[in-house]
């Protein structure tokens, strides 16, 4: 016991009491805000490796978003990203940040179905699919269940068969190849379940959009509960979105 007490002395407090109120610094880039500030668009829109940005009205969408920092680097008077790590939302379209808009990411609570609440609220199993991912959003939903943000005290766990979880987390842009054994996952989870998208490639091909290496019609076919938004995802951010989905706040 000596030895032990030593150790827990020595390395302090690991984990994260309240995963709600952690403040994170720079150089983490979270919600991206888009000021009033006249500049360049065409050049501000051309320097995005993934056409995240847009014009009229100028926005940029997270999930197209690699969060490489090129927009702000280049026009920090009209576009910084914030520390804010709850940038996820159940509507694809609450991931777009337009200009003059510093408001957080809205989760609609309304869009949300009831029986999920209701039957994954305090216990949550996940299946994790990576559909041709490069491994990065993967290891960070490694990171979730770590010392530091350990999400299973909140009944949230991972399980090595879809038929023992409540729901499916896909990475990776969808390539062809994985097409077949997602759609497998997907149909062996029983009701009700959740899909959720995490990482740009899932919810949006990434750099892969348009190539003819992917193939995302799955998407079309099944109802996605949740965008994480993240190149890679943080674990905070993965965390409190499904925190958000199957309980409406960290506090319950």
């Amino acid at each position: 016991m000596i030895n032990e007490a030593k150790i827990i002395i020595h390395n302090g407090r690991q984990y994260i009491p309240d995963l709600h109120t952690v403040k994170l610094r720079s150089p983490f880039r979270g919600r991206p805000e888009i000021s009033d500030k006249k500049v360049d668009e065409d050049a501000l829109v051309d320097i995005c490796p993934l056409g995240a940005i847009s014009r009229d009205p100028l926005r940029l969408d997270m999930g197209k978003c690699a969060f490489c920092g090129e927009c702000a680097f280049a026009f920090p008077e009209k576009i910084k990203f914030t520390t804010d790590y709850k940038i996820s939302s159940n509507v694809r379209e609450n991931l777009i940040v337009k200009e003059g808009d510093s408001r957080p990411i809205i989760f609609d609570k309304d869009a949300i179905r009831d029986d999920l609440r209701k039957t994954l609220g305090k216990s949550l199993k996940l299946r994790q699919v990576s559909a041709g991912g490069d491994n990065s959003c993967e290891m960070e939903l490694g990171a979730a269940g770590n010392a530091n943000f350990d999400m299973s005290r909140y009944g949230i766990e991972f399980v090595a068969s879809p038929r023992h979880a409540d729901g499916i987390v896909i990475t990776g842009p969808i390539t062809k190849s994985m097409t077949e054994p997602l759609r497998i996952a997907f149909d062996a989870i029983p009701e009700p379940k959740i899909v959720v998208l995490c990482g740009v490639d899932a919810i949006s091909g990434g750099m892969f959009e348009g190539s003819d290496a992917i193939s995302r019609a799955i998407l079309n076919d099944i109802d996605v509960d949740l965008y994480i938004p993240g190149n890679p995802s943080h674990p905070l951010t993965i965390v409190t979105a499904l925190l958000a989905l199957t309980r409406g706040t960290l506090k319950e």
